[in-house]
């Protein structure tokens, strides 16, 4: 049986549809299998063209902006029994449906909604292969692919896709298959309003003809097949040439090449200093800003480097000035837990959405993006994301990803009561738990924004060493005296160099730095005083004990409100409690003793460091 997720619970009176055409019709389809909610108010939803046919169409026309609503923007006015929703096509009357559904039995009085997306292209990127494997996913393997080809059966698809469009999500990439699979899957996205893009590596040389001949052939093929295909994603490439040499081929048919800036990066010698990883994005693309087609959309990770549970925001994202470009994010939890450990990332994902890329006063990421993209988490597991409570980064990044302001512990009441039959005390004890868990795993795993203190290959588990001596460019330079990073520009790598003022001088000066990235962007002394009060390796010892009482009292919560869940949630959430409970016993002890070994220095509060 599928987990229905976050579309479970929700009821609705009686709806009429006073609209055409595809999703119309998959409106229409999930008015029939949505429980009915017995009540006087009557819905209706329409399109503004026959918005007359309803009692409230002068308030709706009243409430329409003056510069529209755009393709996926709606309406929702409730005067007395009466309401409708409104939009100017199929899009927007999906979205505004889904509005409904989350929020009518909240709903109560008069009101008018008006809703546009804040982000024009909203993207879950797959990175599943044909053989049913899913490259960094944590939920069993491929929802859409199995020896070789796509699955017989795509009902499970439908019900993905069904999650997506409730939550705003308007484009997947997904592997390249053979024609008519990619023609299967793109027909079952496209009944709720999603356009699929195929995934791509390019290894080719962009200067040579017969590359580009290729090419042209290749998508014009694929076209004719799926004529409303989104475009390509570059996973990988060698040369961001390529972008352009792509962008022509897709350009006839109107779609749009999604080149990630993170191609592979040059093996970097540990032994000199000098090197930098975090700089590489940058120096790679802001030459090139501007030389790029207008359909090509630069996918830049949040950070400078790889998805860690705490970066910077990468310089790029606020360094473009005539380059389309749009920020990518990673649902499924690589670096932080792999849906193993509870790892809520919606208030990391605001943070950097709402991140001021002047340093002062001026506009945010989300102001400047075009797409907002990310790994999504999915897989074949029975709950799709492994971990049952991990549904919430996925519900999270799709609501964040429409409205970059939303609280993102708003969202959770949003998520929790659509998820699960339950009292409000009930929610308010799995809301706390959930709130502050994306911290907890930032406090006993890595400190003061160092990073990639875990296992090579795996990314899961403490390796503190792992990365240190490899060609990789993941080092935090711990040594009897220090630790971090020296990124700055008169003694180290240059990389707060690329950041606009006032925010060089900001990372720049040790003293100026956020606590939280202090170590990203220095090399300090254990004895260095944070801006907290603290010592530096005071601070890595508290915190990591910190971190574990934490999971402990999450553990101790979930033990008192686990009985009012299903016996399958419940076996499944108290399981990976379990397993995040050893996981950050071991970050906890490996990570302090390393760095009392290292140090010499006790705990100043005496506690048990295995030495």
């Amino acid at each position: 049986m599928t987990d229905s997720a976050w579309l479970g619970t929700q009821r609705l009176p009686e709806v009429t549809v006073h609209a055409s055409g595809v999703l119309a019709q998959t409106i229409r389809a999930e008015i029939r299998q949505t429980r009915r909610f017995r009540t006087d108010v009557q819905i209706a939803v329409c399109t503004l063209t026959r918005v007359r046919e309803t009692a409230l169409w002068q308030e709706v026309e009243a409430a329409v902006p003056e510069h529209g609503l755009g393709v996926e923007g709606f309406v929702v006015v409730r005067r007395g029994n009466d309401l409708v929703v409104a939009a100017e096509g199929g899009h927007g009357l999906l979205y505004g449906y889904f509005y409904v559904l989350r929020y009518f039995e909240w709903m109560s009085g008069d009101f008018t909604v008006v809703e546009q997306p804040a982000v024009p292209i909203r993207m879950l990127d797959h990175w599943d292969e044909l053989s049913g494997a899913v490259r960094r996913g944590y939920s069993g393997e491929s929802l859409f692919f199995r020896d070789g080809a796509v699955v017989p059966d795509l009902s499970r698809v439908r019900a993905y896709a069904r999650l997506l469009a409730s939550i705003g999500i308007n484009a997947v990439a997904l592997a390249t298959a053979e024609l008519p699979d990619v023609a299967r899957l793109a027909g079952v996205f496209r009944e709720y309003g999603i356009a699929v893009s195929l995934a791509v590596d390019f290894i080719d040389d962009p200067s040579d003809e017969r590359v580009a001949r290729w090419w042209t052939a290749t998508i014009a093929r694929v076209y004719d097949v799926v004529p409303d295909l989104g475009g390509l994603v570059v996973r990988s490439a060698r040369d961001p040439e390529g972008a352009n040499l792509l962008a022509r081929a897709v350009a006839p048919y109107g779609g749009t090449v999604f080149w990630r800036c993170s191609g592979a990066e040059p093996e970097q010698d540990w032994r000199d200093r000098r090197a930098d990883r975090a700089r590489a994005a940058y120096d790679a693309f802001i030459p090139l800003d501007g030389r790029f087609e207008e359909n090509v959309v630069l996918q830049v990770k949040h950070g400078p480097l790889d998805f860690q549970v705490r970066e910077p925001v990468s310089p790029l994202l606020g360094e473009f000035q005539e380059t389309v470009f749009g920020v990518e994010l990673q649902v499924t939890q690589e670096y932080s837990g792999q849906q193993q450990d509870l790892c809520y990332l919606g208030p990391w994902w605001r943070e950097i959405l709402q991140f001021d890329t002047t340093g002062g006063g001026g506009v945010t990421v989300a102001d400047r993006i075009g797409a907002i993209v990310a790994v999504s988490n999915v897989g074949d597991d029975v709950n799709w994301t492994g971990h049952k409570l991990a549904q919430s980064n996925l519900y999270a990044f799709g609501r964040l990803a429409w409205d970059p302001a939303a609280d993102p512990v708003s969202l959770l009441h949003e998520w929790a009561a659509a998820t699960f039959a339950m009292d409000d005390r009930t929610r308010g004890e799995l809301v706390t738990i959930l709130s502050g868990s994306w911290q907890t795993y930032e406090r006993y795993t890595a400190p003061l924004g160092v990073g990639f203190m875990v296992t090579p290959g795996t990314h899961y588990g403490p390796s503190v060493n792992g990365y240190e001596y490899s060609g990789a460019g993941r080092y935090h330079f711990a040594d009897r005296y220090g630790v971090g990073v020296d990124r700055t520009v008169k003694t180290g790598s240059g990389f707060t160099g690329q950041y606009p003022e006032p925010l060089a001088s900001l990372y720049e000066d040790v003293y100026t730095c956020p606590d939280e990235l202090l170590l990203f962007f220095h090399h300090v002394p254990y004895d260095h005083v944070l801006q907290s009060g603290s010592t530096v390796l005071q601070h890595i010892y508290d915190t990591h004990f910190q971190g574990y009482a934490e999971v402990e009292a999450m553990v101790a919560r979930w033990q008192v409100i686990a009985e009012r869940f299903e016996p399958a949630i419940r076996e499944n959430i108290t399981a990976r409690f379990e397993t995040q409970l050893a996981n950050a016993r071991e970050w906890r002890d490996q990570v302090n003793t390393f760095f009392y070994r290292l140090s010499g220095l006790p705990d100043t509060h005496g506690r048990t460091i295995h030495r």
